[in-house]
């Protein structure tokens, strides 16, 4: 995104370090995605859209060999780069790999370490840090080339995942629930009044307790009722107290605590399928923590 920016390569340098030295990378099983085909992007995205992506991406390509600039602005926030529709690309590929694994009984779980994110991306307008919406490209593909009946989709990212609700809104087969902080970015949060969706927008400065609360009391009941046969997550961590992209006041172990309810849903319905894939999270120090924690959760043997 060039230098300075909050969604940078040091954020999966930072997950990957501390995984290491905490001693629970050496447990895991990691995998390299390839770039997701094209075909599978379309299922939640318009043509005309991925196509202005890779023509960009091309222009820039050109013109940094003749000495242009390494990049270019498509919002204020979001910059695309000579690497960036590889990039996103393969963390869609990810997001499609984890989920064709954890179908075919390979993997219990995933969580893709992956950047960009996604959940800002709308069918047809990149935003947010966001290109290709992985967590939804992910959902359409359970439903699409898998036949799942019933997908959840659990967002707990600070911001609103509006291009998530964009792409999903209406579709019966997936269930979107979320909370976030409002008002915040992106302007007007949630819009949709589609019965597939339970966004719930919270103030700033929320803290733990009251979002357990909320999970027990909406998230839990409405996920249960739903019983999906696999539960994708948007992974966020910047609603951690530390992170200045956000106002909240969640901590690890509050994501522990979500993570090990959602598996509980994933155990009672999915046959624990959980497909995680990050998002935001700009706090180098508190992202790695609450990866670690969310992973240890996720890696956890039943008794």
């Amino acid at each position: 995104m060039g230098d300075g920016h909050p969604e940078c390569p040091d954020r999966l340098t930072a997950i990957d370090n501390h995984l290491a030295a905490c001693g629970l990378k050496s447990g895991l099983t990691l995998l390299e995605a390839e770039q997701a085909p094209i075909s599978d992007i379309e299922l939640a995205h318009g043509r005309m859209h991925i196509a202005s992506l890779r023509g960009l991406s091309d222009q820039l390509c050109e013109e940094f060999e003749a000495g242009g600039p390494p990049h270019s602005y498509l919002d204020a926030d979001t910059a695309i780069n000579r690497h960036t529709w590889r990039a996103a690309l393969r963390a869609a590929g990810a997001a499609l790999a984890a989920t064709d694994a954890v179908l075919a009984g390979e993997l219990d779980n995933a969580f893709c370490a992956v950047r960009p994110p996604g959940h800002h991306a709308c069918r047809n307008q990149a935003m947010g840090f966001c290109f290709f919406n992985n967590v939804a490209i992910a959902a359409k593909y359970a439903v699409e080339r898998h036949g799942l009946q019933r997908v959840a989709i659990v967002d707990f990212d600070v911001h609103h995942g509006n291009g998530t609700e964009d792409i999903v809104a209406g579709d019966e087969r997936i269930l979107m629930v979320s909370f976030f902080q409002h008002p915040f970015y992106p302007v007007g949060g949630s819009i949709s009044t589609a019965g597939n969706l339970l966004n719930m927008p919270v103030p700033a400065f929320t803290k733990g307790q009251t979002i357990r609360d909320m999970v027990n009391q909406h998230w839990l009941p409405r996920l249960d009722a739903y019983a999906p046969e696999l539960l994708l997550i948007s992974a966020g961590f910047d609603a951690h107290r530390e992170d200045d992209l956000g106002q909240m006041g969640l901590v690890e172990e509050d994501y522990a605590w979500i993570t090990s309810r959602l598996k509980d849903i994933a155990a009672k319905h999915a046959k624990g399928r959980i497909v995680s894939c990050l998002e935001g999270g700009y706090n180098l120090n508190a992202l790695a923590r609450s990866v670690e924690a969310h992973i240890r959760v996720l890696t956890e043997t039943s008794l």
